[in-house]
């Protein structure tokens, strides 16, 4: 759980701008709309099977880059 200590005289926007960062940081915002939404299990297949191809042609497409260097 992120918090922020807010210090003698700082102002609560310095406090506002830490606390969001932290949440950034911990990537709370991520891990609930990742779980706010109910995925069947063959979807949840599809979706890591299509991730794992644009990473195979992202990897592919870097190689053939270097390959002219």
């Amino acid at each position: 759980m992120a918090f922020v200590v807010i210090e003698e005289g700082e102002h609560i926007e310095s406090a506002l701008k830490r606390f969001k960062r932290r949440v950034q940081q911990e990537a709370i915002i991520k891990e609930i709309k990742k779980h706010s939404v109910y995925f069947k299990p063959g979807e949840k297949r599809r979706m890591k099977d299509a991730l794992a191809r644009k990473r195979m042609r992202r990897r592919i497409k870097r190689e053939r880059e270097f390959e002219y260097y």
